[in-house]
């Protein structure tokens, strides 16, 4: 048995593609309007605060309606309201997940920058039904890569900071991990090369 008794997943690009292009696409055709949405639905200025939970989603629906023309409204809550709907698994990850359960003996938790929306449909996500624990960042009012959100998640599970692997698609958040005590893995999203690692640990 190796040391690493737990394991900690991101979620977008790491269980799920998160792809804006795809999620505006499933309800407008025209490519100009489509560059429209995703540029002003997924703007930084509004996920970097539905992360730390400090905006709200209708706050959010709204200032991105007063962005577009009026005939791009029911577009604009269509894709918000159904984003978390329309986020493809990536390829081995449910794979990943269960070696990780059977063969390191381990706890699968996950830990996300992600928005209260998000949180409160979580149990829809069909993944996330192999998944130990939650950890979001606008419920817990922390966001990667602070020290306090990687705290948070260990005493919530009581997880051992050095018996724990982090695997995230972002080098600032593995970086943050290391630094609290974590072990991190940032992954590329290869979970053939994900699960080959995991062996080297058993």
């Amino acid at each position: 048995m190796g040391m690493i008794k737990n394991v900690i997943f991101d979620f977008g690009q790491v269980l799920i593609h998160f792809d804006p292009k795809y999620m505006v696409e499933k309800y407008v055709t025209d490519e100009e309007d489509s560059k429209l949405l995703q540029d002003v639905i997924f703007d930084r200025l509004y996920w970097d605060k539905l992360d730390a939970g400090t905006i709200s989603d209708a706050e959010v629906v709204e200032a991105c309606k007063q962005r577009v023309p009026e005939r791009l409204h029911n577009a604009v809550s269509d894709i918000y309201y159904n984003w978390i709907y329309n986020i493809p698994e990536i390829d081995g990850m449910r794979d990943v997940i269960a070696f990780a359960k059977e063969k390191l003996c381990a706890g699968v938790y996950l830990l996300s920058n992600i928005c209260e929306y998000f949180a409160d449909h979580a149990d829809e996500i069909p993944i996330l039904k192999e998944i130990d624990g939650c950890v979001f960042s606008a419920v817990c009012g922390n966001t990667k890569p602070n020290a306090e959100i990687f705290e948070y998640i260990c005493d919530k599970y009581g997880l051992i900071p050095s018996q724990t692997l982090f695997i995230d698609d972002s080098k600032k958040n593995i970086d943050g991990a290391i630094a609290y005590g974590l072990n991190g893995y940032l992954f590329d999203g290869d979970a053939k090369k994900l699960k080959e690692y995991l062996k080297t640990l058993v």
